[in-house]
């Protein structure tokens, strides 16, 4: 597996993304839907990974930094077909060791309530993620889970 610093060009990331956000939308209420599109995800502040296995997209994560000491993790995805091969788990490390080196103090997330999510939070929670309130823009919404993790 190879994970870098992706541009957002490809295809594949094109269609991850589309495949992420349509699923977002499937699960949430729009108003609770916090999912960057590719050109949101373009901004400065946001670095965006692609994980491949040769020419096979695995997965993708990206940080947000809210402030010098202080990033969100955005844009976690692995293909529906793809699942449960250790490419979230894999991206999420490089994310955090990424983190570190930058010297944020912590990193935060925002993710779904829906059952559909509870990989995603045992995921986070293992790698020491707690749950906590709002943080940055958010608000209290029955449909968010926020989690953080000292770093």
């Amino acid at each position: 597996m190879h994970i870098h610093i992706d541009d957002l060009s490809d295809a594949s990331i094109h269609a991850l993304l589309s495949e992420h956000l349509d699923n977002m939308y499937a699960l949430s209420p729009p108003e609770s839907v916090h999912a960057l599109d590719l050109n949101q995800l373009r901004q400065t502040d946001i670095t965006f990974w692609s994980a491949w296995d040769g020419e096979t997209l695995l997965g993708c994560g990206a940080l947000k930094e809210i402030t010098s000491q202080h990033a969100e993790v955005k844009s976690m995805r692995t293909p529906n077909k793809l699942r449960r091969r250790g490419a979230g788990r894999a991206i999420l490390a490089h994310m955090i060791e990424v983190a570190k080196s930058r010297g944020y103090q912590r990193l935060s997330l925002e993710t779904g309530t829906d059952e559909a999510f509870k990989a995603a939070h045992k995921l986070y929670e293992s790698v020491g993620f707690q749950y906590c309130g709002p943080f940055g823009a958010y608000a209290e919404d029955p449909h968010s889970i926020f989690m953080t993790l000292a770093l």
